[in-house]
């Protein structure tokens, strides 16, 4: 019950925030740290429950942004219905990259993942509909229900695609298929042996991280104002999703929250005071600090705190 108290407030306080008179810039800034929890969140639920290391996901955010890309050059439909219709396709993607690679374990099927970015980059800079690979520039819509600006919408409608992605995850979490993910990546053969349908919890997991994956992607297009495959297809996206885990605690929901919300809001304090250019530095210090120091992440951190003042 707190949790769903804490997702309206949450939610409340986007709306109020939106609506009242700060600055822009905080709802540019913001919007990108609410899409950095729908990314870590989706990459948990196969990275984190399974232990499936998937490097592929610029290509689910890719098909997430050139699937609204689409249905706005088509029907010009809502930004509700462009997430709707990524997330459904980078869903049926995840299906099926999850047919073809999840025999493969370990390093095999990480760098199986890969060459599907690649692969659908290479689709998308050949389509001239899509802009090819010069990109293709899109203009707002010029009016906009209950908010003074499209980037505050933006920023709300993160704030919901957030909570929906927290709360799937937490359902994932507690539900049997958690239970099973789990037994998955503590030892796979165990759980054949013991009964559990493997391959059906894998390729569950992989459409739903799919799914998420495509929603972190979808507004990219309205928030830029401008999409193109290289930034779209970037390899950069599938670091910070694996970066944000580890920080926060691959073992528990809280966890790619707490990491989005660190490492999301040190990127953007950096961005602003120092470079962007420094972002990577910034990334691949946290990693080095937490594997090292913590590899349990913050959640790690705070159990043992709770048991060493027991």
């Amino acid at each position: 019950m707190k949790f769903w108290i804490v997702s309206a407030l949450a939610i409340v306080a986007a709306i109020a925030l939106a609506l009242s008179g700060a600055n822009e810039y905080l709802f540019f800034a913001g919007f990108v740290v609410l899409q950095a929890v729908v990314l870590a969140t989706g990459w948990n639920i196969l990275g984190g429950y399974a232990g499936y290391v998937n490097f592929g996901v610029p290509g689910f955010v890719g098909v997430g942004a050139y699937t609204a890309l689409a249905m706005h050059l088509l029907w010009e439909a809502p930004l509700l219905f462009q997430i709707i219709a990524g997330a459904a396709l980078a869903g049926l993607l995840g299906l099926g990259v999850g047919l073809l690679t999840l025999r493969l374990r370990g390093i095999f099927f990480s760098i199986s993942t890969i060459a599907v970015v690649f692969i659908l980059e290479a689709i998308v800079m050949n389509s001239r509909f899509l802009g090819g690979a010069t990109g293709i520039q899109l203009t707002r819509p010029n009016e906009v229900l209950f908010f003074d600006s499209y980037t505050r919408t933006l920023f709300v409608m993160m704030a919901f695609m957030a909570v929906i992605a927290l709360s799937i995850a937490r359902y994932v979490q507690d539900s049997h298929i958690g239970q099973g993910l789990r037994a998955v990546r503590d030892s796979e053969e165990a759980a054949d042996c013991s009964g559990v349908p493997t391959l059906k919890l894998k390729l569950i997991a992989c459409a739903i991280s799919g799914a998420l994956l495509g929603v972190a992607g979808a507004p990219m297009p309205m928030y830029l104002s401008y999409v193109e495959p290289l930034s779209t297809f970037n390899l950069h996206y599938a670091v910070i999703a694996l970066a944000m885990p580890i920080i926060g605690g691959t073992s528990h929901w809280l966890g790619p929250l707490i990491g989005a919300l660190i490492l999301g809001t040190l990127q953007q304090i950096v961005t602003v005071t120092v470079s962007s250019e420094l972002n990577v530095l910034v990334v691949g210090v946290l990693l080095v600090v937490f594997v090292v120091a913590a590899p349990d992440g913050v959640i790690g951190l705070v159990k043992k705190w709770k048991t060493s003042s027991k």
